[in-house]
């Protein structure tokens, strides 16, 4: 069966412990094993990455742009700035959903604008860990036809 790759970016290796009022206290070791969990429950399997480097996020979608079920990517503070990381996006021949833990448009105007929408097939915003639960359900559901 094919992976779904799971792209973390910058901070989120802090997870649990920077700014828990809006990321929560869950750390990312906890989140992945959530994750694990969840993607047995559903017959799929997920690898995990995380990188604080823009470039190692690149890399890493040409590396699973293909061959793979899909991809979930938090690319953090990247997707508001990051036209090299949706370059890399659009150059996917899977389908990749766009995770954020928070609510963007209850924040900063700043991180109200996502560069890499673009280059996903949806965007999940503000359910906290659910999101990547909700993310990967979706895309189990596309391995399975």
């Amino acid at each position: 069966m094919k992976s779904i790759i799971i792209i973390n970016g910058p901070n989120l290796d802090l997870l649990g412990e920077r700014q828990p009022e809006i990321y929560g206290s869950t750390t990312l070791a906890e989140l992945n094993r959530q994750i694990t969990a969840h993607a047995e429950k559903l017959g799929c399997q997920v690898v995990f990455y995380q990188t604080n480097s823009e470039s190692e996020i690149i890399d890493l979608l040409h590396r699973h742009r293909t061959g793979v079920g899909g991809i979930i990517i938090n690319p953090g503070g990247y997707g508001h700035t990051s036209v090299a990381i949706l370059d890399a996006l659009l150059a996917l021949e899977v389908p990749a959903v766009e995770v954020h833990l928070s609510n963007l448009y209850k924040r900063e105007e700043f991180r109200q604008k996502l560069v890499t929408a673009r280059g996903v097939v949806g965007i999940i915003s503000g359910f906290g860990k659910e999101g990547y639960l909700l993310a990967l359900t979706y895309l189990a559901g596309n391995l399975k036809g």
